[in-house]
């Protein structure tokens, strides 16, 4: 084992165990959070006319719709599942952020430029609850 691993080992030995609440409140925001994500993505992959309207107005064509859907569902599938939820968040990341500077582009509202802000941040402070792994790594 390499010394980053060993010491990735040993601190997570030396941190008292999570506690059951944490973990929970952790998930249930999760599943609040990827339950408004997925609905988003069918949405975009469904394309109900409100969503065709709201998108070419953001300047996107709309043959793009059905991508930006699949990007945004698997990224939070991914996030969903342990194994390869840092990675699902780093996607989400990267989707809200694009969200965002969409937004910041057509000169919204800044309701509509902080709500993809917000929901990237519970993103990672739910995982941060749900993940002892990843908050060894921050702290």
């Amino acid at each position: 084992m390499n010394a980053i691993a060993q010491n990735f080992t040993t601190d997570l030995s030396h941190h008292q165990p999570m506690s059951g609440t944490r973990i929970w409140i952790g998930r249930i925001l999760s599943g609040i959070v990827s339950a408004f994500l997925l609905f988003d993505g069918a949405m975009k992959l469904l394309k109900p006319s409100f969503v065709l309207k709201a998108t070419i107005e953001l300047g996107y064509p709309e043959s793009t719709i059905i991508g930006i859907g699949l990007v945004l569902v698997l990224s939070t599938l991914l996030y969903l599942i342990p194994r390869t939820a840092i990675f699902g968040a780093v996607l989400l990341s990267g989707y809200l952020g694009g969200a965002a500077a969409s937004q910041v582009r057509v000169s919204a509202p800044l309701f509509n430029i902080l709500f993809p802000v917000v929901f990237g941040c519970l993103v990672w402070v739910c995982l941060c609850l749900r993940d002892r792994r990843l908050r060894v790594i921050l702290s």
